[in-house]
């Protein structure tokens, strides 16, 4: 395995797609496995109240991750077109300037998150039985959250310079490592204490230091085209024009995770009135929809690397066949999934929660409603991933601010006392249709070809 540069502006479209596609697929399987044995051990050893407390603890974080995501995104793509376009040392630039960037911030939002984690729960509505076991996870949790986003940061790099299996391969050590580290923390396996709900997140904080300084520390010695050495540590420094680019391009994009985040929130808070059998049956579904939705979050990603770099080198033959090909693929194995997981919803959901649970039969009903919106999430997610390629990011966020909070929370808010949960259940697939007929629509005829991240990303 080379940790060097690919290019994704040769070679047959669907082949080079799907090839470098499938290793952030399984990437994707193996961060919704972790999630899933952490609940397994959380939900069916320490109860109802505790996958509650990490459902809602998780919440936060996506909102976390969402305010800083953009900034990412935005320097992923900057290096995209520059290596696409050959300007290698454009694109190291890009990488020093917008590590440290990203590095303060993510500081900055886990000091303030540690401080005001509690009020942040309360704001939630969480329930009164799972506040306590939210508040220890949570606060563990923002404790390793610059390691999260540093570890997520430098991954995203290395796909915007094409080469998506390194991340993969030290996903396979982060995954491993948490998952062998939770039942210790958890359960006090040996000399280690007993620490509950609080040793699932130390673990998660164990497995994401170690796999940061792993990855690092092989970058460095294969000499990886953009890792930074002795005598140019200048490149840290926070360049203004650079800086002002990734604000700029990724502000949008990381409100669109930010929408996405409080939509949730929104959504988690009106699910909390009906109490933690509820709750927790939305959480068993939130485990199993992860898998359903990694192929459009693959793909998504997998498109946006490789048509921001045949942006940067000029091939707009590309970019068409491209899209059709994200679209195709994903729709194919979304669909797949959504069949499977109706028809073993019983089994599948069942291994998240206690046997005999109430809890069982509301994520089997809302399962069945809610997963079809799915095939519609998947072909947003791949169209957004081609249009914010070139630049353009302030469409995409206004699509989803129309259909997740101008659609699905007040639908939802207005309809529950009429229909109870099913009001929310419904809204699911509504304003994902209504995401995807928009998004096809910009796609088609919006002015996103024209749009570009900087002026020398052209050149």
């Amino acid at each position: 395995m080379s940790p060097r540069a690919s290019a994704l502006t040769e070679g047959p479209i669907a082949r080079t797609l799907i090839t470098f596609a499938l290793p952030m697929l399984a990437g994707n399987v193996l961060q919704s496995l972790n999630g899933s044995v952490n609940a397994i051990w959380v939900g069916g050893f320490l109860g109802e109240a505790a996958l509650t407390a990490t459902s809602n603890s998780n919440t936060v974080m996506f909102l976390l991750i969402g305010s800083i995501f953009g900034v990412s995104m935005a320097a992923t793509i900057l290096i995209a077109q520059h290596l696409g376009a050959k300007r290698t040392a454009e694109a190291r630039r890009v990488v020093g300037s917008s590590a440290s960037f990203f590095a303060v911030v993510s500081v900055v939002i886990a000091l303030l998150g540690v401080a005001f984690s509690d009020r942040i729960l309360a704001a939630m509505q969480t329930p009164a039985d799972a506040m306590p076991l939210a508040h220890d996870y949570l606060r563990i949790i923002f404790v390793a959250i610059p390691f999260m986003f540093m570890y997520a940061f430098t991954m995203a790099v290395l796909r915007g310079a094409g080469d998506s299996r390194t991340p993969f391969m030290f996903l396979l050590l982060s995954v491993g490592l948490d998952i062998a580290l939770n039942p210790l923390f958890i359960f006090g396996i040996g000399p280690l204490p007993r620490l509950g709900i609080a040793g699932s997140a130390l673990a998660t904080l164990i497995a994401n230091i170690t796999s940061l300084a792993a990855l690092l520390l092989y970058l460095y010695r294969k000499r990886h085209p953009l890792v930074l050495h002795r005598g140019e540590m200048h490149l840290l420094r926070i360049d203004r024009a650079i800086t002002a680019t990734l604000v700029k391009k990724g502000v949008p994009m990381g409100l669109q995770m930010v929408v996405v985040s409080v939509s949730a929130l929104l959504m988690l808070g009106l699910i909390n009135q009906f109490g933690s059998h509820t709750t927790a049956g939305f959480a068993a579904c939130m485990q199993v929809w992860s898998y359903v939705q990694m192929p459009a979050f693959a793909m998504g990603a997998a498109v946006s690397s490789m048509t921001a770099q045949n942006v940067g080198a000029a091939r707009w033959d590309r970019v068409a066949h491209i899209a059709r090909a994200g679209v195709g693929y994903q729709t194919i194995v979304t669909a797949a999934s959504v069949v499977l997981i109706v028809i073993f919803a019983r089994p599948l959901l069942g291994i998240f929660l206690p046997a005999g649970s109430p809890a069982l039969t509301t994520a089997v009903h809302l399962n069945l409603i809610a997963s079809w919106s799915f095939l519609f999430f998947g072909v947003t997610m791949v169209l957004f991933g081609v249009v914010r390629s070139t630049g353009a990011v302030v469409m995409p966020l206004i699509i989803l601010i129309v259909t997740l909070w101008g659609l699905r929370f007040p639908a939802a808010a207005s309809l529950m006392g009429r229909y109870g949960d099913d009001a929310i259940w419904w809204s699911f697939p509504a304003s994902s249709l209504l995401s995807m007929l928009l998004a096809v629509l910009y796609y088609k005829y919006g002015g996103w070809r024209k749009a570009r991240m900087t002026p020398a990303a052209t050149e």
